[in-house]
């Protein structure tokens, strides 16, 4: 039996006895620390919400670090007042002002920056003039995405190719207006510079971003309480204990990052610990938050995977009868896009009794609390990653208690609204592609006689050279039109799970593993399943790219979600192009044809 049935079993009280963490990484009490975490076993504090006032949401954010236990650190996204990681809500049509100060600062006693995440990226070969277009990438260097939005991919908006903000760069704003047409749903931010983006966001660094108005999409969802989960990875806190004595034994080997293999089990040593709104559940006792609803209510849980490298697999547990039973989760909206919007009709909900959500992935659904008196629980179960992958074990989140004196969430949807107007372009679906191109993840084999070398991660485009990303290359890889739809076969060429995520745009998931599918929903991150000796085929995806908003002109990027492969280099470059005028359009063949450009 698992660990966390025992705790179940025992009333939900932590195992860890008396003993008492200290802010999620170690950090003495009473020390000034910017970036300090609740304690294990506390409730789960719901993130601060910033709403948009008369059209405009501006705020003012610095990004901090503080020493972590190890090799590690912990980065911060503060408020002028101390508060961390705040819930930005705007509505379609508003501007967004935000104004970002860096100030990490080296974290070792002899002012080397080794803790902050080891090797420093190459610079750029000119001196520094712009933050925009001549900021050099150091481990003290960072910048902020927005993942899933549909904005300009240029300086002062989302890009993140050439914006390097160092600590010595005055404040840096960010300003866009969210597409008045924009989805509403569930987003985030977080840094992307390259090289850094695995240690800053698993140091904490991410916040989610809330496009209001899904109840207009869904009217079941009107009047209901919300909660923003945002569960996120960490180094082991306790790295050499060993597993709980109700775990199957399991041989714990370590990968080429030091971290834990996919022991193919279900249980062991995971890769990595995790966190839920920062509300650490660490190996191997994993004491659990909790949060407390009213019986059998409705609520809307807004979940967020902002780990660096960790798969979800959410499920519910409610104690019926002796035994703890899967309960239904409605789901609602996939990576911040409404499955009720386009290309289904009515309002479905989509009822699931687990949600496997990647590194990066949003899901949104119906919770529905357990009756007074029955205990629940909200866990994620284990996710097979491959021979080659980390290891995901089945492990607890939250502890669910139904009280009728539960407090109501800071967040409730309208009980009345408009519903959303008609799309204004037709559903990607049922839109034939101009043109198909292939993809394909691939990794060296690590070579025993360089244990220490890393080896490199590539997304290649069939035809094309197999080569790392390059950060300060200008060419691209893909170049696509703007107005256009595509279909990109995805491949994994390789023994462990990736998760295809891309900038800017959405997209359809048409076939899995070459049978064709229809999913009623957008999404912009889809993980591509992993070969094995048995594979007659090689695994892949066929993904409809929307290239058809103007929003998505620019140059902006492609790359496994996993973000240790993305600083390593599994990531390309695309650049889209305006679309072509009037006069030209008569010259172009609109037969579907392959292209590998």
């Amino acid at each position: 039996m698992k660990v966390f049935l025992r705790i179940l079993g025992a009333g939900l009280v932590s195992p860890l006895g008396g003993l008492r963490l200290t802010d999620a990484a170690g950090a003495k009490e009473g020390s000034k620390d910017p970036c300090r975490r609740p304690i294990a076993g506390d409730p789960v504090p719901e993130p601060r919400d910033l709403r948009s006032e008369d059209g405009v949401l501006e705020l003012d954010l610095t990004m901090r670090n503080v020493e972590d236990t190890g090799a590690s650190a912990r980065y911060c996204y503060l408020l002028p007042d101390g508060t961390e990681s705040p819930t930005l809500r705007l509505s379609p049509g508003d501007e967004l002002v935000l104004r970002l100060r860096n100030a990490l600062v080296p974290i070792n006693s002899d002012g080397s920056t080794a803790a902050l995440g080891g090797e420093i990226c190459r610079t750029r070969p000119t001196a520094q003039k712009d933050a925009c277009t001549d900021g050099p990438m150091t481990a003290l260097s960072t910048n902020l995405h927005f993942h899933g939005m549909t904005v300009p991919a240029r300086c002062h908006q989302d890009d993140v190719l050439r914006t390097s903000i160092q600590p010595t760069d005055p404040v840096y704003e960010y300003r866009f207006k969210v597409p008045v047409d924009g989805s509403p749903g569930l987003y985030w931010y977080h840094p992307h510079v390259h090289g850094l983006s695995s240690k800053q966001v698993m140091g904490g660094a991410s916040g989610a971003l809330i496009i209001e108005g899904i109840e207009r999409a869904n009217p079941e969802l009107r009047g209901l309480a919300e909660r923003v989960l945002i569960v996120r990875d960490q180094d082991l806190l306790h790295p050499d204990a060993p597993a709980s004595l109700s775990e199957p034994s399991a041989q714990a080997l370590l990968d080429r990052d030091g971290d834990v293999v996919n022991t193919g089990t279900g249980s062991g040593k995971p890769a990595k610990d995790l966190s839920v709104n920062f509300v650490p559940v660490p190996y191997p006792e994993y004491p659990i938050t909790s949060i407390v609803m009213k019986p059998g209510e409705r609520q809307l849980w807004r979940l967020l995977n902002a780990c660096s490298v960790t798969y979800l697999n959410i499920a519910a547990l409610y104690k019926r009868g002796p035994k703890f039973r899967p309960q239904w989760l409605g789901v609602v909206a996939i990576d911040g896009v409404p499955i009720a919007t386009q290309g289904s009709p009515g309002h479905p909900i989509e009822w699931r009794d687990s949600i496997v959500v990647a590194p990066g992935a949003r899901v949104e659904f119906i919770m529905v609390g357990p009756p007074a008196g029955v205990p629940g629980m909200l866990i994620t179960r284990t996710v097979d990653t491959g021979i080659g992958g980390e290891n995901d074990p089945t492990r607890p989140l939250i502890s669910i208690t139904a009280s009728a004196q539960a407090v109501d969430p800071q967040s409730r949807l309208p009980a009345a609204s408009e519903p959303l107007p008609a799309p204004s372009r037709p559903w990607l679906g049922s839109v034939a592609p101009v043109r198909i191109r292939r993809l394909y993840f691939s990794e060296d084999d690590q070579d025993p006689n360089r244990p220490q070398a890393t080896p490199g991660f590539y997304l290649t485009v069939e035809g094309q050279p197999r080569a790392v990303f390059d950060p300060l290359s200008s060419e691209p890889n893909i170049i696509a039109r703007q107005g256009d739809v595509e279909d990109w076969i995805i491949e994994n060429r390789t023994s462990e799970l990736h998760a295809f995520h891309i900038h800017q745009l959405h997209f359809q998931l048409v076939a899995w593993m070459g049978l064709a599918i229809n999913e009623p929903f957008l999404r912009d991150t889809v993980n591509v399943p992993y070969a094995t000796s048995n594979t007659q085929a090689v695994p892949s995806v066929r993904l409809r790219m929307d290239f058809r908003d103007p929003d998505s002109v620019g140059t902006f990027v492609y790359h496994c979600h996993l973000l240790d492969h993305e600083d390593a280099g599994m990531m390309g470059r695309i650049r889209v192009d305006p679309a072509l005028a009037a006069a030209d359009v008569r010259h172009v063949s609109p037969k579907p044809s392959k292209s590998v450009t």
